[in-house]
This record gives C-alpha cells, sequence and structure tokens, in this order.
C-alpha cells in the first residue's frame, strides 16, 4: 500500500527549507511533520532560538511561521515498512524548484543521509544552497544538536 506524506509547510516569507526523507508513522498519525515525541528536531530547533518545543502542531506551525522556516519532505509518496528510510521504494519526489519559486528559500538544511541522497539524485542543482545535517530520528546514535546550531548561525545570524 502506498504511504502519502505531507505537503509542504511553508509560507512566502520562509528562508530556510528543512527537508527530511519521508513521515514517521507516528508523524503520519499526528498529521504533521516530527510527531514522534523521541525526535530531537523540535527540541533542538526550537532551543537554537532559546524557545522549548511546542505541544501542538498548532503551536508547531506559528513557530515555524514566526522563524521563517519550512518543512517538507524530499518524498512525496512510496512504499515503506514502518518508519524505515532504508525501505523507501516507488517513491515519488516533491517539486522542490516549484517551492522555491513560491518563498525567499534560499537554504536547504536535509535531514539526514536519505533526504540528502534523493535530493542530490533528483535535483543537483540545488546542492550548492543545501547542506546534510545529521538525522534528528531517535534511531540516529551519531547526532548533535551542535551541528544542528552551527547551520541554522549560518542563516540566522
Amino acid at each position: 500500500m502506498t504511504a502519502v506524506g505531507f505537503e509542504p509547510f511553508f509560507d512566502k516569507e520562509s528562508v530556510l527549507l528543512i527537508l527530511g526523507s519521508f513521515p514517521s508513522v507516528m508523524s503520519r498519525a499526528e498529521g504533521f511533520y516530527y510527531g514522534n515525541p523521541q525526535n530531537r528536531f523540535w527540541k533542538t530547533v526550537c532551543g537554537y532560538f532559546g524557545e522549548s518545543a511546542p505541544k501542538t502542531v498548532d503551536e508547531k506551525k506559528a513557530f515555524l511561521k514566526r522563524r521563517k522556516i519550512a518543512l517538507w519532505d524530499v518524498v512525496t509518496s512510496c512504499e515503506i515498512d514502518g518508519s524505515k528510510d532504508a525501505s523507501i521504494r516507488e517513491e515519488r519526489v516533491a517539486d522542490l524548484p516549484a517551492l522555491l519559486k513560491k518563498s525567499k528559500i534560499k537554504t536547504i538544511f536535509c535531514n539526514g543521509n536519505k533526504s540528502y541522497e534523493l535530493l542530490e539524485r533528483e535535483f543537483p542543482a540545488l546542492i550548492n544552497i543545501t547542506q546534510k545535517l545529521s538525522s534528528t530520528s531517535p534511531a540516529n546514535p551519531r547526532f548533535t544538536a551542535e551541528a544542528w546550531f552551527k547551520a541554522l548561525d549560518e542563516v540566522f545570524l
């Protein structure tokens, strides 16, 4: 059965796109990005701005809009086993160039290897504005918030 991801969350003032691979089972159940409470995404990005992680989807959306951050996944639909990136197959990819035209996005952060590999394969012209960061997934033992903070400094300082 084909799983379907989310529409991009952005507005015309967005300056940074954080690009995941595909929503986890928990995120799909919640109906918004990074819905697994063990995922370090919200704690890290909100922590960078000195804010606590939002609890509700509406609070998450308000944070993103206030901070001019867009979220999307490079895969919009696919066959997948649970939440495992390695099992993604029969994927359809996002139309990233169309999103960039509708906003002020000048930088893309790939949240993990899979999103970067797919972006590099499908949109090689975007590599020059893209940074690959360690996945915030709880399954990634090598995650460091410091790398995210350094990358965020390059956009927001």
